[in-house]
């Protein structure tokens, strides 16, 4: 299995930086997802990658081989680098049937027909579509064509497979079926998947690790639940969660070393760092972030809110908590509802409220934090 190498990779496009500096190491197997708002860099690393764009510097490698290098003059062809590119648009042939699709790239390497039926018959059954083989495009659901083609993409068996947002045209339900049958085909294949999207609930359920970028340039590169409860920035924290993270802003004073005192709309908070110390600068502004679950609604709750609104779902409620001129979000998990404009107490629970500088965005410190 191949692992892929970037080194100070960086695309500009005249004046434009769509990728900066981005140095990067996906391991053999993977599933990568690359992370970010619209227009931060992400499709076009993959095309990198792919060899569908050719970098301005820096190096690339995939499976120990160099594929390409700015200072060495060194740029192998997108069908040289043994990977299989999965388009948003799916692209299949119309008037070509299921089978004819999957068996196209194989007929083009002159395999021999029976061994192209063989591997086309593997791929139908692996994706589950062998009753769809004799149709074409136009017959088929959005899903279905899906499957069609990740199974052309496979047929050639590619060390790794790229995919640009792939589910983006599917509704809502067919997408979170979509992603339990991706995770399960990376687990049979033990390929490698390097994934582009914008959703960043998609980068949590299926990925082994999330490169989550800003504007080109790598913000954080971890396991997805290492970016969720310790991310790297204000960026990250705000970008990962739905419902998104809190963030309380006020000044922060050190207490004994090792805590720090805030104090905001009457709330008068402590928060203890889980290991190691922190210290302040005089009058340094930083931003505390709480995930929702970690908001506790009780009876014995020190601090007071009203209830803003109240969005049961179901499985849990999103409640939304005014406490003086912050609004909080918590959720309480259970089918419970409650009534806007009521009184309730709440705190926090947990150890992983983070501080932040406020200024330069920095994960300063993971900890508790107490309504004292």
């Amino acid at each position: 299995m191949p692992e892929i190498i970037l080194k100070h990779v960086s695309k500009r496009f005249g004046k434009f930086v769509a990728v900066d500096d981005l140095s990067m190491v996906i391991d053999d197997g993977s599933f990568v997802t690359l992370l970010g708002p619209s227009g931060c860099g992400k499709t076009t690393t993959l095309r990198m990658i792919a060899g569908l764009e050719t970098p301005t510097d820096g190096e690339i490698s995939i499976d120990g081989k160099l594929v390409f290098s700015a200072e060495r003059g060194i740029d192998v062809s997108p069908d040289k680098r043994d990977v299989g590119f999965l388009f948003q648009n799916y692209a299949l042939w119309p008037h070509m049937t299921v089978e004819q699709n999957i068996s196209f790239g194989l007929e083009n390497l002159k395999w021999d027909k029976a061994r192209t039926a063989s591997r086309v018959a593997e791929l139908l059954a692996t994706l589950k579509i062998s009753q769809f083989g004799k149709r074409y495009p136009s017959e088929l659901s959005g899903g279905q064509q899906q499957r069609v083609a990740i199974a052309r993409t496979l047929a050639t068996g590619p060390k790794v497979l790229f995919m640009d947002e792939p589910l983006s045209n599917l509704d809502a339900k067919l997408r979170t079926e979509m992603r339990s049958e991706l995770k399960r085909l990376h687990a049979e294949t033990d390929s490698t998947f390097v994934y582009v999207t914008h959703d960043q609930l998609e980068a949590m359920t299926l990925s082994t690790r999330t490169c989550l970028m800003k504007e080109g340039v790598l913000q954080q590169y971890a396991p997805p639940l290492e970016v969720y409860h310790n991310p790297a920035n204000l960026f990250v924290a705000d970008f990962v969660g739905n419902p998104t993270m809190n963030f309380i802003e006020g000044v922060g004073r050190d207490v004994n070393l090792d805590e720090i005192n805030l104090s905001v709309d009457g709330l008068d908070m402590l928060f203890t760092p889980i290991s190691g110390s922190i210290t302040l600068r005089d009058n340094q502004a930083i931003t505390l972030g709480i995930r929702p679950e970690f908001v506790r609604i009780s009876g014995t709750g020190k601090g007071k809110a009203r209830v803003y609104a109240a969005l049961p779902s179901g499985m849990e409620t999103v409640v939304k908590l005014r406490s003086g001129s912050q609004l909080l979000t918590s959720v309480v998990f259970g089918a419970v509802d409650f009534r806007i404009d009521d009184e309730v107490l709440f705190d926090f629970t947990g150890e992983s409220c983070i501080v932040f500088d406020s200024e330069s965005g920095a994960n300063l410190a993971i900890g508790t934090l107490c309504i004292v």
